[in-house]
């Protein structure tokens, strides 16, 4: 299959950008199934406030000993939370068993 230069609209900024036919040739390569949705710059920004997000600490009560503790994760309501004793005990137990 022959591959031509595509001009493409970016969803961030707005701006134009060329899908080249190496691009298009290397997105095939891969199976991609999408054309990139983003020129070059904001795709740069985007990955580099990604590796910059901060980690969410969110306070919990332990649902094993009552402690209050933080985890690094928002808790999904139904499963039980554990401090990291609490959660170090149990894993060593299921590793043994």
């Amino acid at each position: 299959m022959e591959y031509q230069d595509k001009t493409l609209t970016c969803v961030e900024c707005g701006e134009s950008f060329v899908f080249s036919a190496g691009e298009q040739l290397f997105y095939a390569s891969k199976s991609f199934k999408n054309e990139p949705k983003r020129c070059k710059e904001c795709k740069a920004k985007r990955n580099q406030g990604s590796s910059g997000r901060m980690r969410v600490e969110t306070a919990a009560t332990c649902a094993a000993c009552g402690k209050e503790t933080t985890v690094p994760f928002k808790p999904t309501q139904g499963r039980p939370v554990l401090c990291r004793e609490c959660f170090l005990h149990q894993r060593q137990g299921t590793a043994t068993a």
